[in-house]
């Protein structure tokens, strides 16, 4: 119990606040007695007041005050309130799932109140007195409207199919909500993948980015002009407003306009129908939610595919993979939010990802044996500066390593990580401190796309490899240097993952793999 004059100092650095109460006054005393401040209580979090004062506004650790006033509340009867707003396929399935194992593994009985299809909520009492602890209540919509919730006040937490953008972000600064796109603002859910899907009987299996645009862009009407059968084509997407579509559109059109006449769909599930359906279909949907259709790979030009599977999701190897977000508040919440979202990390949550039919982030590692596709596509598609001896050299680094499932990459011309990849040096920086890889070896290994001469795209690979170890070393702190080793290659353009005559094959190719020896 730490003393009132300590919790003043604290509080005069910290500014947190958590769900507004009506403002009254009230006195906080310390354990002994000996001092006292006044003031205006302007919330309580279960945990700590905030009192407005002549000192300004004061946050006090509650275990080490006593609260006298009208304004104190009723500390036996207090009940944890927060809200969740945002994308509906994340708020429909995964997160009431994630809510109910989480109050099954941490003592809880729950109850779900539905008031209608987009919003319900969820009462969690202590399961052997039934005394309510916490009320979370959802409202379902899309992220930009979730964002918007958030700047008026209205919602605690944001579900987002897509990152936060930058006019976003300015937004919620100027409403004084902090910076959205620091690291600690946000916290991957889930993952998922943005997919082309047709009929299982259409003879095409994979499609370039450039066909993608032109089909629905309306530059391309007939199958026949992208490989297909000499047939028109149907165009299907999301409704308009969606995570899945702003996505698509920046990531796919890149900023061009569908076709006013594409067919769209209110769920995911009602768009895989009707291309599952129609066999000169074609739709964009969820890599969660592709019913009974077929998943085209994306295809390069230089005769590369990349297919969406949970492992090339995972290490971002496909090119359209989808972090899904929870994005918070920059003040405290309640304890039971804050150990929800911790527990989010657990293995148990990840069980209950896998079996939602999102993809998880618990860490697969895979043998470079069991790479042969990889390493084919090494020497098929090595430029003229990459020789085979090389790739030699390459595989000898690696042979007895396992490549792990975390990859990290850069924003696209910038040197900044993208925003699955700053999540990624939490996850490992988390595993370190742990101890997973105590006794091992950690290679953060580095490759380049194929523009420029190869020698410096050999040391711009191994910078970037640097880059990454020293954020991830930054990041876990409690690490045991002696039990672990941090080591850092860079192999240039010798290992493309995809084809180098796209701008988005290029950014598949600059990252930072993870090897462990």
């Amino acid at each position: 119990m730490r003393s009132l004059c300590v919790a003043l100092f604290a509080a005069l650095i910290i500014q947190m606040a958590a769900m507004p109460l009506q403002a009254q006054d009230v006195t906080l005393t310390s354990r002994d007695g000996k001092v006292s401040v006044s003031g205006t209580l302007l919330s309580f979090d279960g945990e700590f007041f905030r009192v407005e004062t002549v000192y300004g506004a004061l946050t006090l650790d509650g275990t080490g005050v006593t609260c006298s006033g009208v304004g104190c509340p009723d500390l036996e009867s207090y009940v944890a309130e927060f809200s969740i707003t945002g994308a509906r396929a994340l708020g429909e399935t995964l997160l009431p799932a994630l809510i109910e194992k989480y109050a099954g593994v941490s003592g809880y009985s729950f109850r779900r109140i539905i008031k209608s299809d987009d919003e319900y909520s969820y009462e969690l009492s202590l399961s052997d007195t039934q005394k309510t602890i916490a009320r979370i209540a959802f409202h379902l919509s899309d992220t930009k409207t979730g964002f918007a919730a958030m700047r008026k006040g209205n919602a605690d937490l944001v579900l987002a199919m897509r990152e936060v953008t930058d006019a976003e972000a300015k937004e919620a600064r100027l409403a004084g909500l902090g910076d959205l796109k620091r690291t600690n603002r946000s916290r991957i859910v889930a993952l998922d993948g943005l997919v082309p899907v047709v009929a299982r009987d259409n003879p095409l299996n994979s499609i370039s980015i450039e066909s993608l645009i032109r089909l629905f862009a309306g530059e391309t009407g007939n199958w026949a002009e992208i490989g297909g059968p000499d047939a028109p084509v149907y165009l299907h997407l999301p409704e308009q407003g969606t995570g899945l579509t702003e996505a698509f559109s920046t990531t796919v059109m890149q900023g061009q306009k569908p076709l006013d006449s594409v067919t769209r769909h209110n769920t995911a599930a009602e768009l895989s129908d009707a291309v599952a359906k129609d066999p000169f279909a074609i739709g964009i949907t969820r890599f969660s939610e592709t019913g009974n259709t077929k998943i085209l790979a994306i295809r390069g030009e230089c005769g590369m595919k990349s297919v969406a599977t949970m492992q090339t999701i995972k290490s971002e190897d496909y090119p359209l993979a989808l972090p899904l977000f929870i994005y918070t508040p920059a003040r405290r919440l309640p304890k039971t939010a804050r150990e929800f979202l911790a527990f989010l990390r657990s293995d148990a949550a990840q069980l209950v990802v896998r079996q939602s039919g999102f993809v998880d982030q618990k860490i697969t590692a895979k043998n470079v044996d069991l790479q042969g596709e990889r390493l084919a596509n090494a020497i098929l598609n090595a430029g003229k500066e990459t020789s085979l001896k090389d790739i030699q050299g390459m595989v000898d680094k690696l042979r007895d390593g396992k490549r792990i499932s975390i990859t990290f990459r850069f924003q696209a011309g910038k040197t900044a990580l993208d925003a699955q990849s700053r999540a990624n040096v939490v996850l490992l920086a988390r595993l370190l401190e742990a101890g997973v890889f105590d006794g091992q070896k950690i290679l953060f290994v580095g490759f380049s796309d194929g523009d420029g001469d190869a020698a410096i795209n050999r040391k711009i690979a191994k910078r970037r490899a640097a880059t990454v170890r020293n954020a991830v070393r930054e990041a876990a702190a409690t690490m045991k240097d002696s039990e672990i080793s941090l080591e850092t290659l860079g192999f240039g353009e010798a290992l493309p993952m995809a084809c180098d005559d796209t701008e988005w094959g290029k950014q598949v190719n600059r990252r930072v793999e993870v090897w462990v020896k």
